[in-house]
């Protein structure tokens, strides 16, 4: 009896666990798909994108990618993405933490209040930010400048790293302050050489989301912006959206060249992902 009842058990345990896979497969696809489709029609032709169905074309034209950073101008634009996003990655690590390790451990008046300020400012969206940026860049000669740019996204991305690190530093055990502060550390070198180690993985997933955010923004460029010069990675695809056609073979070539990049960073930093969110729940 007990054998028969271990069986079923199996059994089901079997089923479930198929069943749970099966599920997870079918997101993983339902995933995977546009990028495959998309890299699929970055190598046929206008006439072909539409009337081909399959994945991957017989006849494959590399040379849809030459034509995309040639005419879209990528070349200029991609060195621009490159340096807007390391600059506002850069400032928002350094800023967040020294602000988010002054909220955890520095008493001084107003601190709650700053915080919840902080906070405050991550229920406002983006759109709803552009009026005031924009008077503000103007006011203060940064717009069309590039460094106005890159100040406008370090802000933006200020409000959730500073709650994620303080969270996680909260969580910190003050004995090794304590010993660090025995050591001879100041508490700009308890900051640099025992809470940011500590934080890496939530460091990461900060790296991760703002490095998103950054390299897929369009919207503040076209506001901020009227050289096209300082125009980054994503304005050049709108070269390939005209009035009447739209070049579907380059576009999706475009599209793969600004994919790349950012899905390369996933890939690697991705185990961090859930580290990160989690750190602050263990440490300590």
């Amino acid at each position: 009896m007990n054998n028969n009842n271990n069986i079923n058990y199996k059994i089901r345990r079997f089923a479930s666990g198929s069943l749970i896979n099966l599920f997870l497969l079918l997101v993983t696809l339902s995933c995977l798909f546009p990028l495959l489709w998309m890299f699929g029609s970055s190598l046929k032709t206008q006439a072909t994108v539409f009337s081909d169905m399959s994945l991957i074309p017989r006849v494959l034209h590399w040379e849809n990618y030459y034509r995309a950073w040639t005419e879209g101008n990528f070349g200029v634009y991609f060195l621009n993405s490159v340096i807007y996003t390391v600059s506002v990655v850069v400032g928002i690590v350094l800023v967040s933490s020294l602000a988010a390790y002054a909220f955890s451990r520095l008493q001084f008046p107003g601190r709650n209040f700053f915080f919840y300020m902080f906070l405050a400012a991550m229920m406002i969206p983006l759109p709803g930010s552009f009026v005031p940026l924009y008077v503000l860049m103007e006011k203060l000669h940064l717009r069309n400048t590039p460094h106005g740019y890159v100040l406008c996204l370090i802000n933006v991305g200020l409000s959730l790293s500073i709650f994620l690190l303080k969270t996680f530093f909260d969580k910190m055990p003050k004995d090794l302050e304590d010993a660090a502060r025995i050591d001879g550390c100041s508490k700009l070198g308890i900051w640099w050489n025992v809470a940011l180690p500590l934080a890496r993985p939530a460091l990461a997933v900060i790296i991760i989301f703002n490095s998103l955010n950054v390299w897929n923004e369009y919207i503040l460029a076209l506001i901020l912006f009227d050289d096209a010069r300082f125009m980054p990675l994503q304005v050049g695809l709108a070269t390939f959206h005209g009035e009447f056609v739209t070049q579907y073979h380059l576009l999706m070539a475009g599209v793969t060249i600004t994919v790349i990049p950012i899905l390369l960073i996933y890939i690697f930093m991705q185990k961090h992902i859930v580290k990160g969110l989690s750190a602050g729940a263990v440490v300590g």
